[in-house]
């Protein structure tokens, strides 16, 4: 595979065309009542957004329909009032979560996240900080600030061990799908009116493409992977090659490859 910093070939600019009209295809609201991302597009204040995009986006693998039912029961337990919840509740009120379940992720895993986002936003206005902090200015892309919110995800208090799982790092060479996507949603700001962009801390030209084994099969079908694992190495390669298509962007081209392979069947 070509350098990132070589000149497109003609098939590359073949590419970006075809790339173009999928993301053009998908990156539309339409796409958003079948997606996890409907779940924060129910909320207009920028908390609760923040809070409903996070878990959305920890709850999403699987079946979509089932994450969205999950994180339809979950917030509807909060009383569709994430950030009062959050930075309201005592112990006491978590009893009517005890039985939420999401596959592996269960109530013990939901309370350790609802102890963070309460510990983080009574000295925060925004969840950017939890991430954007860890950050310098010229870091090529959003490793450190993944890295650093693991270790904060889990610094503040006594934790399950079983919800390390949950909270995805590159140091633990995990692609981060998940988390990925939930920078995607917030950072993102192309007026598209899918992804959010109510973060401003974090440069669109430093996420990385959301990876998974849909994603993957793709982009090797596209020659755009080399790398064999589905991890951070392989999310950083194809990023790369994205970047050829879009230096400030390329994280759009998500839209492309999760339609041509999740919903194309690619």
């Amino acid at each position: 595979m070509k350098s990132s910093k070589e000149q497109l070939s003609a098939g590359d600019k073949k590419l970006i065309d075809f790339f173009n009209r999928k993301v053009e295809e998908y990156n539309v609201p339409a796409f958003i009542p079948d997606d996890p991302i409907s779940i924060p597009h129910k909320f207009s204040k920028k908390q609760d957004l923040e809070i409903a995009g996070f878990f959305a986006a920890i709850l999403a693998w699987g079946n979509r329909k089932t994450i969205i039912n999950s994180c339809t029961k979950l917030f509807n337990l909060m009383d569709n009032a994430p950030h009062q919840f959050v930075t309201s509740f005592e112990e006491t009120d978590l009893i009517p979560f005890i039985d939420f379940v999401h596959r592996t992720f269960n109530a013990t895993d939901l309370f350790h996240s609802l102890k963070f986002l309460q510990h983080h936003y009574k000295e925060n206005a925004s969840l950017e900080t939890a991430f954007s902090k860890w950050m310098q200015p010229d870091d090529e892309n959003i490793e450190s600030a993944l890295n650093g919110f693991h270790h904060y995800f889990f610094a503040f208090d006594e934790f399950p061990e079983r919800t390390r799982k949950h909270i995805a790092a590159p140091f633990k060479k995990s692609a981060c799908k998940r988390l990925n996507m939930y920078l995607r949603w917030m950072v993102r700001n192309d007026n598209k009116k899918v992804d959010f962009g109510i973060w401003k801390k974090i440069k669109p030209s430093q996420l990385i493409c959301p990876m998974d084994v849909h994603v993957a099969r793709v982009a090797k079908r596209f020659n755009l992977l080399e790398r064999k694992q589905v991890d951070w190495q392989a999310a950083v390669e194809l990023t790369a090659y994205l970047s050829k298509l879009d230096k400030s962007d390329p994280v759009k081209y998500d839209f492309a490859l999760f339609g041509l392979g999740v919903i194309e069947k690619y």
